[in-house]
């Protein structure tokens, strides 16, 4: 349960409890009389009791009129003390705690009463059968602390409800104020993961208070960064598809070149110069592409074990030109729910970076693992490694590490880009990380299969 709803639940329960315990120990602690609308029953019952121990007394002595206050207090909890006119002890229990008030009624001849930690108690002179006067006191059920004396089981009903009671509007209440930040969590997710559409619960946007503005502004900052990336991206294919045409009349302008002026090292230049281009433009539609059909793949499932082995095979004839060498150290039998166009875009464009960073001699190691849940896939190089602070940078378009990318290596800052956007359609993650004593490994891992779908065996 998220920790901002448990702060804000025990915090109103335990306010709800604080008070309500609070309340009863002022009952219970401050001195106070009996109210005046209690004075009736309360006289009305000592007295019932106080004539029926002093019958008891005429008529069985005092042992009848003990064992009559003794079954009083092992059923009620409470105390009696039955005396003569005078103020003096018959029968009963703790007689010492009623003597002062058993005094003022010998005084007065009328009724006296007070309020000791929350039970009430009276005193009034009561007539024997015999006419004789005696005087009774007793306790009586008056606050919260009798009742627990009395009726615990009732008590404990009455404190369980109470704390139900509480406890169910301080959850409904807690549950008010965390829902629209719960919801709002999850559509920030959503949007940090690449789902620019999404957008908050329109019923909470809806709400009158501080959550609902705080709602309608992270909408309008969702449609907002949604425009923007999708002006860039749509510039981005733009410009691209626009610089085809160029691209071509160039090359055309290349052939005639040659065909007027026979070969010349400088046509060479230009034409490794125009495959570049090609390649980078071709690139950046894939990703103008990735980036706004996402949800458009076509998805079939996919041997990648098949798929990773062709591509370190081509992989290694290229990288004979520069004494290098790329070996599987870990395979295992992978089957995905994938895109396998895309899927082999992916792998090359992250096995070709590690040739290319590798130091010449070296080897590039490729594992493959998979548990039936999900895909593991680790490209480990030996050059000279990427910056702490850079790591992540490096799946950005056009971004290369200084010192370590350059022209003369070939790297245009595209391929990692690709590689991260088709891993992201698939529901999986990609990160890099350097490691001892250097190099570099970038690691995917992606499921085998989504939600609704049968699971593909290991």
């Amino acid at each position: 349960m998220p920790s901002l709803f448990l702060k804000i639940f025990l915090c109103f329960w335990l306010t709800v409890i604080a008070t309500a315990i609070a309340v009863v120990i002022t009952f219970i602690v401050e001195p106070r009389g009996v109210p005046s609308q209690w004075h009736a029953t309360l006289t009305d019952t000592a007295q019932y009791s106080g004539i029926i121990a002093a019958a008891m007394h005429e008529q069985g002595g005092v042992s009848s009129a003990s064992t009559y206050i003794e079954r009083i207090a092992q059923e009620t909890h409470l105390k009696a003390c039955l005396s003569d006119a005078n103020g003096n002890a018959i029968a009963g229990s703790d007689c010492e705690s009623f003597h002062e008030m058993t005094t003022r009624v010998a005084a007065s001849k009328t009724s006296n009463f007070n309020m000791k930690y929350g039970i009430a108690r009276v005193a009034l002179p009561v007539k024997g059968h015999s006419g004789r006067d005696y005087i009774f006191a007793t306790e009586l059920p008056a606050g919260p602390r009798a009742a627990l004396g009395i009726h615990r089981g009732a008590a404990a009903l009455q404190w369980g409800v109470a704390l139900f009671v509480s406890g169910l509007i301080c959850y409904l209440l807690a549950r008010y104020l965390t829902t629209p930040i719960l919801r709002l969590r999850e559509a920030s997710q959503q949007l940090a993961s690449g789902n620019l559409s999404t957008r908050a619960a329109p019923a909470i946007s809806l709400r009158k208070d501080e959550l609902g503005d705080l709602v309608r502004d992270f909408n309008s900052m969702a449609t907002r960064i949604e425009e923007l990336i999708s002006r860039q991206r749509q510039l981005i294919s733009d410009v691209s598809h626009e610089l085809r045409s160029p691209l071509a009349r160039l090359n055309v302008a290349l052939d005639l070149g040659r065909e007027r002026k026979g070969n010349d090292p400088a046509f060479d230049h230009m034409e490794e110069d125009l495959g570049l281009l090609d390649e980078m433009i071709g690139r950046l539609l894939t990703i103008a592409k990735l980036d706004m059909s996402a949800q458009q793949v076509p998805m079939t499932e996919v041997d990648v074990t098949a798929l990773v082995l062709q591509v370190v095979r081509n992989a290694e004839f290229e990288s004979r030109e520069s004494s290098g060498v790329v070996r599987i150290v870990a395979e295992q039998q992978c089957f995905l729910h994938g895109n396998a166009e895309l899927l082999q875009s992916a792998v090359e464009n992250v096995v070709r970076n590690a040739i290319r960073y590798s130091d010449p001699g070296t080897a590039v190691e490729v594992s493959l693992t998979c548990d039936g849940s999900l895909m593991r896939l680790a490209v480990r190089d030996h050059g000279p490694g990427v910056p702490e602070a850079e790591l992540l940078r490096i799946f950005e378009p056009f971004y290369r590490v200084k010192d370590a990318r350059d022209r003369q290596s070939g790297g245009a800052g595209l391929g990692l880009a690709i590689a991260e956007r088709v891993v992201r359609i698939h529901g999986g993650t990609i990160r890099a990380e350097n490691v001892l004593p250097h190099g570099l490994q970038i690691e995917i891992v992606m499921p085998q299969y989504r939600e609704g779908m049968t699971a593909i065996p290991g």
